[in-house]
């Protein structure tokens, strides 16, 4: 084993950043780890307090709702779920028919929902289309109350100048007008906006499918699920004749048409070309998550007539911000109707757009660094005697749709895969990288793909079935690349083979 590693374990349950109260993500050093998370076992939970705010409620967001239950006097067998906003409220209120009395005056969305089904129910909706309330406000609310005592020590942007700096960054970085981009309180909120106007502006037309283009993330499944009665999910984005075919027999029907650029976890990249060709010959809006492209390192200008960013992701680059983007491209007719789709996203909390946009202003430096360095690390990772495949955007069988997309040389997605067919958890519990959900940060992260996101396909015998079918390994590890010294990274890896 190699001494002295520049990477040093990192104790399950602690913050991804560590020591910070608003981080996104949560260490999960063992596959035993993982594998608790998903199974929730008692143990997990005790150590796990602060993770993904879409997926754990945030301990300040607890102890807030405790409070308010004692304010208003609500009896215990409802649970206050707290939003983003009023708005969100009646999102929830209408798909779920909750019409409990209760006035709450309060500068955020407070829903009252009996325990047990409901409460599980409404929390995984709020879930899938990202309506979250910031952890900063609730921390500011507490800490005026004098319910916690101290506030996170973090650098901020001045209040009067934090969405500015966010939207001029995006506008100069996608080449598009300001008006043109609204900000959400998640990446999940910015996909939910824009299927949802979609659909309210299509249903008028008579269209009523919308097309998956590829294996997409779990929770824009969801928001298809939960709001089209009609979908169709094409799982190779690298097979676009059987997507033809479908147009064809369905030209007047289908209204949208969502895909990731390159596509998570595999880094596959569609023909964009082809593809804008195919929604101009049968009049289809395509929708380009394009989190992991970034518009630092591909010009998607020419052929999506809407962007959603996680900006949690690389335009944060420190895992501590919860945001999104919608980004109407003013070069198609959809943009002129914007109100269609920002109407039905929230603004993000002030702090949160102050801690943002001292992040973002590092955006472009950030991903060349990562690309520089996972140009190295793909070809490293090729020569380790464990890996069985590597996954990249330089791949094969879709670098020359990649390649037409690269605005220069160092333009290489920052995500990488590994499969590991042997050893996978000795492996995995080896590494001394940050092991969690998210990506896009700056410190090196990884995590078990398929174990995180899809563990009830794991577990049985017909989800295994179709993991195969997708082509999808269960033993992966994905990696998002970080900015520290090349070689450290590759010295990490390389350990395992001493």
């Amino acid at each position: 084993m190699i001494e002295n590693s520049f990477f040093t374990p990192i104790e399950c349950g602690e913050t991804l950043p560590q020591k910070n109260m608003h981080a996104v993500s949560t260490s999960m050093p063992t596959l035993k780890d993982v594998i608790d998370y998903e199974e929730q076992t008692p143990e997990i939970l005790e150590k796990i307090s602060v993770a993904y705010p879409r997926f754990v409620i945030h301990p300040y967001l607890k102890k807030l709702a405790n409070y308010l239950k004692e304010k208003y006097n609500i009896s215990d067998e409802y649970e206050l779920v707290l939003m983003s906003s009023k708005k969100a409220v009646d999102v929830v209120s209408n798909r779920y028919y909750i019409h409990n009395i209760c006035e709450f005056n309060e500068p955020f969305g407070v829903i009252k929902v009996s325990q047990g089904r409901q409460y599980k129910k409404v929390l995984k909706f709020i879930q899938h289309v990202g309506y979250n309330l910031s952890s900063r406000l609730a921390e500011d609310y507490l800490y005026n109350l004098g319910l916690v005592q101290t506030l996170q020590n973090e650098k901020l942007e001045k209040k009067e100048l934090a969405e500015d700096t966010i939207l001029n960054t995006l506008s100069l970085a996608y080449n598009e007008k300001k008006e043109n981009i609204a900000l959400c309180p998640s990446g999940m909120n910015a996909i939910y906006s824009v299927l949802k106007g979609l659909k309210n502006i299509q249903a008028r037309n008579g269209k009523s499918i919308l097309i998956q283009f590829g294996w997409l993330y779990l929770d824009t499944t969801n928001i298809v699920n939960h709001y089209f009665e009609e979908s169709k999910v094409f799982y190779d984005v690298t097979n676009l004749s059987i997507l033809e075919e479908y147009l064809k027999e369905n030209k007047n029907r289908v209204l949208a048409i969502i895909t990731e650029v390159p596509t998570n976890p595999l880094v596959k990249t569609a023909d964009l070309e082809k593809l804008r060709e195919l929604c101009n010959k049968y009049n289809i809006v395509l929708v380009v998550d394009s989190t992991f492209a970034t518009p630092y390192n591909l010009n998607l200008k020419p052929y999506a007539d809407i962007f959603v960013e996680s900006l949690t992701k690389f335009a944060c680059g420190n895992a501590d911000v919860l945001m999104g983007a919608i980004i109407l491209n003013g070069n198609f007719k959809i943009s002129h109707i914007k109100n269609e789709f920002f109407k039905h996203s929230d603004k993000p909390y002030t702090k949160d757009m102050q801690r943002m946009a001292l992040e973002i202003v590092d955006y472009k430096k950030r991903v060349k660094k990562i690309s520089q360095n996972t140009k190295e690390l793909i070809e490293f990772l090729k020569n380790l005697s464990y890996v069985s495949k590597v996954y990249s955007c330089l791949d094969e069988d879709c670098i020359e749709n990649y390649k037409k997309l690269m605005i220069d040389e160092n333009s290489l997605c920052g995500i990488v895969s590994i499969h590991i067919e042997k050893d996978f958890q000795k492996i995995y519990d080896s590494l001394n990288f940050p092991k969690g959900p998210s990506l896009g940060t700056e410190f090196t992260l990884l995590m078990p793909y398929t174990y995180l996101a899809h563990y009830d396909l794991i577990t049985t015998k017909s989800g295994k079935e179709f993991l195969k079918k997708i082509e999808l390994p269960v033993n992966l590890i994905r990696i998002s690349v970080g900015i520290e010294d090349i070689e450290e990274i590759k010295k990490e890896f390389k350990k395992i083979e001493l």
